[in-house]
């Protein structure tokens, strides 16, 4: 689904966007709702990038990118987490593309995302190559998805991506047994 968003382009630099885990939900400009396979799912776009709810039996996990004030967590490369019974993964890497290079790669990536059943992006006003989009997908008992902020007037591209599964069980040790006096093992 593509929308255009009716709000002023918030997020200035790709070095403004913090990361936060577990926050409430803050106002949407628009949301998808998604079932995937019994996961409970909402992409949202933010005035200021984009938030995820994930919701299963097991309980809720929140993911926020965005520009936040106050948040003292910058964008990291890369998370690994604990989240109840969940195993949360997060990575993000920033490309600088060259304008052309920029164009090109924002036209392929809104394409795929706005005619994808479980993609969502939205274009801020002022430029067409300035969006957040996002993908999501479950496979293999996991939820991933994955998410797009474009700069295009520094001609940088934030791309993240996110899975989240049930945390595999701890492996459990048989007791330890006593050794076997020597006389008693001892062959008849």
């Amino acid at each position: 689904m593509l929308t255009t968003l009716n709000t002023p382009y918030t997020d200035t630099r790709a070095d403004d966007l913090a990361w936060a885990l577990g926050r409430e939900p803050l106002p949407a400009l628009a949301t998808l709702d998604l079932e995937l396979a019994g996961a409970k799912l909402q992409l949202r776009l933010l005035g200021a990038s984009h938030q995820v709810l994930l919701e299963e039996e097991r309980g809720m996990c929140s993911e926020t990118v965005a520009c936040m004030p106050g948040s003292s967590t910058p964008l990291p490369l890369g998370v690994a987490k604990r989240v109840g019974d969940w195993e949360y993964e997060f990575a993000a890497r920033v490309e600088v593309l060259s304008p052309g290079s920029f164009a090109g790669r924002a036209q392929e990536l809104l394409a795929l995302v706005s005619d994808h059943p479980h993609g969502l992006a939205g274009v801020f006003p002022g430029s067409p190559y300035a969006f957040t989009a996002m993908l999501a997908q479950h496979h293999e008992g996991q939820v991933h998805w994955r998410t797009w902020h474009a700069y295009p007037q520094d001609g940088r591209l934030v791309a993240t991506r996110t899975r989240v599964g049930v945390r595999a069980p701890e492996p459990v040790q048989a007791p330890a047994q006593a050794p076997v006096p020597a006389q008693l093992s001892a062959p008849l």
